[in-house]
């Protein structure tokens, strides 16, 4: 991830964000800061970059000029139509012809700005790149703001002197999110406001310190008593500190004894809510839609056939999707459409010509739906694991992961490479097979090289990976398409139970939306 910061004191973000943890990740090039002062890009002689407001009132007003000039600095890309970039001036001239400059995800922090939340922090750290405006003084010029912004952000109801130490803040949330930046891989999922949880109290040596001694349960190395203490005091501290957080973990624990009735269909919304992925976006008796930013899955489920609740759901889903977007200001409709694009993963047959009807409406789908069974095992034992050199992919298996990802983005195995969601079976030091998991949670990227197929690797794999989860605290589940009776059979062999009839996934057609990039 690339973080330009915009600031008219430079020093000061690059001393805050160079140690400790986010140091070392832009030492090893997993985060790359760039902080750019607005100073050198004034036509004052004298350096000036604010001026008296119009309107009068107290206190000066950054310039439009200076800010934009920086900007444009850091913004980079550029599509053009001249044949020759040498003589192109970088500004659109309202016809097909000139330059456009890609907007990058560029963040004013300021007090009038939509809150800044951990689900806010884990969907920037899906960006590429991400530009910080620090404003000072009484603000900045509003006409620059409207064109280079597409986020507004407060980190709270309180006035700072600028806008440096908001963006330092901002930056260590995100960064600790992408993928390589800590080392404990599930570290950034068990900390505070996991599952909309505070996080339980941790205790280090001695045993005892001034009278007060580490509770016995965490020294009884029983992990499944140790996993329920700690559940039990997060709840505690919640309900007793955040009480509009224990409200909406409440509402969702309620909603996953609700869907406990039908476990196998509806394993993927009740593992998305207690791994803290997805939200709740619509619940009434007979319908319930749940929203996961991070991959834009929307997931749907009907305990009744209900026509109006149904169109009450999807209008909450395309409201959601919608609102990913509606930050971003400055792009024109058709664009912000192609920019909301999710799949959506629905339970049962009565959704198909529901979400059919809606889908041009609704902009949401752009491929027609494939029914999958889901497989989850429900059990707590580990299962064997046959071949016993499996262990992470790391980046020197770059090129073999992205060969052998059959069917998925290159872009996204790396991602899943490097967030170490991807483990390998070894044979003489090489990679012969892979598994793993996606961004919501489920199993997938089985795969092994044909000549060293029917020797369980695969099985093997899977229930590797199945241990892992066990080991967190999840119920391991995929999704595997209706008609592949071979890899049923296997799931069935593990002892992974099988949803009868299915679930149908519209998936959306990343490549388009990919190609979807909002100009200026």
């Amino acid at each position: 991830m690339k973080c330009k910061v915009l600031t008219l004191f430079p020093e000061m973000v690059r001393d805050g964000l160079t140690t400790s943890i986010i140091g070392r990740a832009v030492e090893n090039n997993f985060i790359e800061l760039e902080t750019v002062n607005i100073r050198d890009y004034t036509q004052d002689r004298h350096g000036k970059v604010d001026d008296y407001t119009y309107g009068g009132g107290a206190g000066m007003l950054m310039q439009a000029q200076p800010v934009y000039d920086a900007w444009r600095a850091v913004a980079e890309e550029r599509t053009c139509s001249e044949a020759n970039d040498s003589v192109c001036s970088g500004v659109s001239n309202g016809t097909d012809q000139g330059c456009q400059l890609k907007r990058p995800r560029t963040i004013y922090v300021t007090p009038q700005g939509r809150l800044f939340t951990q689900d806010y922090a884990a969907e920037l750290a899906q960006e590429e790149k991400l530009i910080f405006l620090c404003g000072h003084y009484e603000g900045i010029d509003q006409r620059v703001l409207d064109e280079v912004v597409t986020d507004y952000i407060s980190i709270g109801d309180y006035v700072l002197t600028g806008g440096e130490l908001a963006a330092m803040v901002m930056i260590d949330a995100i960064a600790r999110l992408v993928p390589g930046v800590l080392h404990n891989e599930e570290s950034a999922e068990t900390e505070s406001f996991h599952r909309h949880l505070l996080e339980y109290p941790q205790y280090s040596r001695p045993e005892e310190w001034m009278g007060k001694r580490v509770p016995e349960v965490l020294l009884s190395g029983d992990h499944r008593k140790i996993a329920a203490w700690r559940l039990e005091r997060s709840v505690e501290l919640t309900r007793d500190r955040r009480p509009e957080l224990y409200a909406r973990f409440a509402e969702q624990e309620h909603l996953i004894r609700k869907m406990t009735k039908n476990k196998r269909v509806c394993i993927h919304m009740m593992e998305s809510l207690h791994r803290g992925l997805g939200e709740i976006l619509y619940a009434d008796e007979n319908t319930v839609c749940i929203y996961d930013r991070h991959c834009k899955l929307g997931m749907l489920h009907a305990f009744t056939a209900d026509e109006a609740s149904m169109q009450q759901a999807l209008t909450a889903l395309s409201d959601a999707a919608l609102q990913q977007a509606s930050g971003r200001t400055g792009i024109s409709a058709a664009e912000r459409v192609r920019g909301t694009m999710c799949s959506i993963i629905c339970t049962d047959q009565v959704w198909l010509d529901q979400i059919r009807r809606e889908a041009e409406t609704l902009h949401l789908i752009c491929e027609a739906p494939v029914q999958y069974r889901q497989a989850c095992y429900t059990q707590n034992n580990p299962l064997r694991v046959r071949h016993k050199d499996i262990r992470p992919l790391t980046e020197e298996h770059h090129a073999w992961v992205i060969a052998h990802g059959t069917g998925e983005r290159p872009a996204y195995l790396a991602e899943r490479l490097a967030s170490g969601a991807l483990y390998g079976a070894f044979l003489e030091e090489r990679p012969v097979g892979m598994a793993g998991w996606h961004t919501d949670g489920s199993l997938g990227f089985l795969y092994v090289e044909e000549a060293f197929r029917r020797r369980r690797i695969g099985a093997s794999l899977e229930a590797f990976c199945i241990n892992r989860q066990l080991e967190a605290g999840y119920v391991p589940y995929m999704r595997v398409p209706a008609t592949d009776e071979p890899m049923i059979r296997m799931q069935e062999q593990l002892g992974l139970y099988l949803s009868e009839p299915g679930v149908w996934l519209f998936e959306s057609d990343y490549d388009t939306c990919a190609a979807d990039e909002t100009t200026v």
